[in-house]
């Protein structure tokens, strides 16, 4: 009973992280193979999987089994070294449809939504977790117009995002 009970918990803990936040839709006619391949990050809100880290880029490919690799690396100024994380993403629903949830440890899984994609030239891209905790601003170039940067704290604010602590990533080339 105790197990049953043990694996009913996390199941259900699992289960809340992998969905949506309140009143974001994600992205419709997803196309994965134009989004494969690097991203820079621009901005993003701070946590403790990525604090102090510059220059961080995700790289995503296909996986034999349909399901997509995912490496984040990003440069540590304060130990001068890069650091990595490989992880393994699955479309929650249709693959058309930009949730997915993402796993770097084992069977523990998190919401990726990109709630707002350039899809004429899958160039820049708006991502989410499970909650407004999460935020993330990607592009396909280490440097983005100051007007882009405008155009997604207006997109971000208005979809309920607090910015107050939001970090614009370093992305000028590592020593």
């Amino acid at each position: 009973m105790i197990r049953w009970i043990a694996a009913l918990t996390s199941s259900l803990l699992l289960a809340g992280c992998t969905g949506l936040p309140k009143n974001i839709e994600p992205v419709t006619g997803f196309d994965t193979d134009r989004y494969l391949g690097t991203w820079y990050e621009i901005a993003r809100l701070d946590h403790s999987f990525e604090e102090g880290l510059t220059r961080v880029t995700a790289e995503y490919s296909r996986n034999d089994d349909g399901s997509l690799s995912v490496i984040n690396r990003g440069y540590n100024p304060e130990s001068g070294e890069w650091e990595q994380a490989e992880g393994r993403a699955v479309f929650v629903g249709s693959p058309d449809v930009a949730h997915l949830k993402v796993s770097f440890f084992g069977p523990f899984y998190a919401s990726y939504v990109v709630f707002w994609l350039d899809q004429a030239d899958y160039d820049q891209a708006y991502v989410t977790g499970f909650n407004r905790d999460y935020l993330w601003f990607l592009s396909r170039t280490p440097t983005v117009s100051p007007e882009a940067l405008e155009r997604f704290k207006a997109k971000a604010r208005a979809e309920g995002f607090d910015l107050g602590e939001l970090i614009v990533v370093d992305q000028s080339p590592a020593p």
